[in-house]
């Protein structure tokens, strides 16, 4: 049988086609690993050994480490799974003092690339929420300690739920949203009460030189810990990258209700943070927490955060910093704290 030289192009394309399909369509796997480990010494306040000496605590630690399992079925589904170390504190476990392997993440997920825009998807499984994973893209000193929210106890980084997030054209910004157990990752779900989280980010100039870096971000969470036992939390934050320096300010406002039969808090706070870049990979870290739990009380708490930190340059796929800080917090009615450390991550 004769083919004409059109019919072998078509012919040759229809190859090319179906083997560029196949390629994207089969299953990859990527392993990785996330460490952070600190040395830390506490100057403030001195407490008693066991033999009622006075001393200042001092430890090595490691405060994470992930094992990442990423990958893809198809071009359209992809899953990921990471255990999470933490230290077991139960009095009662034969295992107490342990660092022991927990679940972090555990989810599929449906990319919409192929019907709306490119990072568009359906979640479900043990995931990242959406506001705690999208303040540590732009907040990159984790390994210090958590963001703000997080790190007062009002939201955790992972949860169980299904999520969906959509991308607006031409890089004006996101939505991410979805229903979750509420309890966070380290927990098991407790009733029938589910937390719905909202997160929406848009970035006004994203096509200007100076002004791509700026994004605008409005974020709720809906639950309750009983019926009609109220846990809220809504959150603003304005953040802007530039190549010298990353910025950001977010101001957060709670009520907490634990019973119906209890009185609700409250809460009011806000964190501001710098991160000027002095070159050659040597940066500054500069941090402030306020937080009122309640305000009708006069309780505060106030977390002031600096450091020194050198971030390795002209890694292949590998992220690794070293950073030297100074940790005070004041709380209303309690000794001051003060804790030096010096903090490690290493990330691949």
């Amino acid at each position: 049988m004769r083919h004409t030289p059109g019919a072998l192009a078509a012919m040759a394309l229809c190859m090319v086609l179906s083997v560029s399909t196949s390629a994207a369509d089969e299953p990859a796997l990527k392993v990785g690993a996330t460490i952070f480990a600190d040395a830390t010494y506490q100057a403030a306040p001195a407490t008693a050994d066991a033999d009622g000496n006075e001393i200042h605590p001092s430890s090595f630690n490691v405060g994470r480490a992930y094992i990442n399992v990423t990958g893809t079925l198809s071009k359209r589904f992809a899953f990921r799974i990471t255990p999470d170390v933490a230290r077991e504190l139960g009095g009662g476990s034969s295992l107490s003092g342990s660092q022991q392997f927990r679940l972090k993440y555990a989810y599929a997920q449906l990319n919409l690339d192929e019907w709306t825009t490119k990072g568009s998807f359906v979640r479900f499984g043990m995931q990242q929420t959406p506001y705690v994973d999208y303040a540590e893209q732009h907040y990159r000193y984790r390994f210090q300690g958590p963001v703000f929210a997080d790190r007062e106890g009002y939201l955790s980084s992972s949860d169980t739920g299904i999520s969906a997030r959509y991308v607006f054209p031409s890089d004006y910004g996101d939505v991410h949203g979805g229903f979750y157990n509420g309890e966070g990752y380290n927990k098991p779900e407790a009733n029938d009460q589910k937390a719905m989280q909202l997160r929406a980010t848009v970035r006004p100039l994203p096509k200007s030189r100076l002004g791509k870096g700026l994004r605008a971000t409005l974020f709720y969470d809906g639950d309750n810990y009983v019926e009609n036992a109220r846990r809220e939390r809504v959150l603003a934050q304005v953040a802007y990258e530039h190549p010298r320096f990353h910025a950001g300010l977010e101001m957060l406002s709670t009520k907490d209700r634990a019973s119906a039969s209890k009185p609700q808090f409250e809460g009011r706070g806000w964190s501001a943070f710098m991160t000027p870049r002095l070159g050659k990979g040597w940066e500054l870290l500069l941090r402030r927490d306020h937080n009122r739990p309640d305000r009708h009380s006069g309780a505060e708490r106030t977390r002031t955060i600096t450091g020194v930190a050198y971030w390795m340059p002209n890694l292949q796929k590998v992220t690794a910093a070293v950073l030297v800080d100074r940790d005070a917090l004041t709380v209303t009615g309690k000794p001051d704290e003060t804790r030096y450390g010096v903090k490690l991550l290493l990330s691949f």
